[in-house]
């Protein structure tokens, strides 16, 4: 297994997995080809030296990915945080490490900036994903709130 960053040919696979549950299945679009917004969303997050996608690779395919982001700000001291979004692990791949490997992975990446902390969100119908976070030491300090827009 390698971790790297993504690139436009791995698009197809991270939407595939990203659409690949309960709820992504609800907001994501994959198939052949793909909707052009997610070309242009990688296009920016490439773009942006605050912002990666990273990909982890089992034989040549796809099998786990997240976004990771660095966000400047004033609390602690002007430290800077690193935000956890996007995680997913291909169904044939959980259960063997991958996922707690990316994570592992982006924590040691934010350790190496100089980040204060590492902070995600989980969907609270995603009880497993709540367990898995938990167990590799996140604590549910904080409750998320979104306002979609779309919705407005």
């Amino acid at each position: 297994m390698t971790f790297r960053e993504a690139t436009v040919a791995d698009l197809p696979g991270i939407v595939r997995l990203l659409a690949d549950d309960p709820l992504g299945s609800t907001r994501e679009t994959p198939g052949d080809p793909i909707p052009e917004e997610y070309f242009t969303a990688l296009g920016a997050i490439q773009n942006d030296p605050n912002n990666t996608v990273l990909v982890a690779e089992v034989a040549g395919e796809v099998a786990g990915t997240l976004q990771l982001t660095f966000i400047p700000g004033l609390t602690y001291t002007g430290g800077e945080r690193a935000q956890i979004e996007g995680v997913r692990v291909a169904a044939s791949q959980r259960g063997t490490g991958i996922g707690q490997d990316m994570i592992n992975f982006a924590i040691d990446r934010a350790r190496a900036r100089g980040c204060r902390l590492v902070q995600l969100t989980t969907d609270r119908q995603r009880p497993a994903a709540i367990r898995f976070y938990q167990k590799l030491g996140f604590h549910p300090s904080h409750m998320g709130m979104k306002y979609h827009l779309n919705d407005a």
